[in-house]
């Protein structure tokens, strides 16, 4: 299947919808997840069109866990957490429901569950605050 230009995340990477960034580079953005699991869920996606990490280049898999690595990094750093969960899903059956490869970083505090995925929406403004922290942090 080709890759759909009009997903979500194209649609972000181009500007035509707005996000929270954190880190932004030549070859990956990272933002706030607007559906948190927890406070301070950040999702990372290359600038390369690729629907999975499978069609993903070389060079934008490097760039992509660089990017990755330093993020949990700051977000490490800036809210403490006891552990940080990497995500990343490929194709429906894995659980992906954007068609743009990324990756989730999501902090984790032990005794408090996550949130259940792409339910709740929050607001740019709520999201800000634990992002000012994150970008800190870098």
């Amino acid at each position: 299947m080709p890759y759909d230009s009009q997903n979500i995340f194209a649609k972000i990477l181009r500007g035509e919808i707005p996000c929270v960034k954190v880190f932004e580079d030549a070859r990956t953005l990272a933002f706030m997840d607007v559906m948190p699991e927890a406070d301070g869920h950040v999702l990372v996606v290359p600038r390369e069109d690729a629907e999975t990490i499978l069609d993903l280049s070389p060079e934008g898999v490097a760039a992509m866990m660089a990017t990755t690595q330093k993020v949990a990094k700051a977000v490490d750093r800036a809210l403490s957490p006891d552990g940080i969960l990497l995500k990343q899903y490929n194709r429906p059956a894995a659980g992906q429901s954007v068609f743009h490869v990324h990756f989730h970083i999501v902090p984790r505090w032990e005794d408090v569950p996550l949130a259940p995925h792409g339910k709740v929406m929050v607001e740019a403004a709520k999201l800000e605050p634990t992002a000012a922290k994150i970008r800190r942090a870098l």
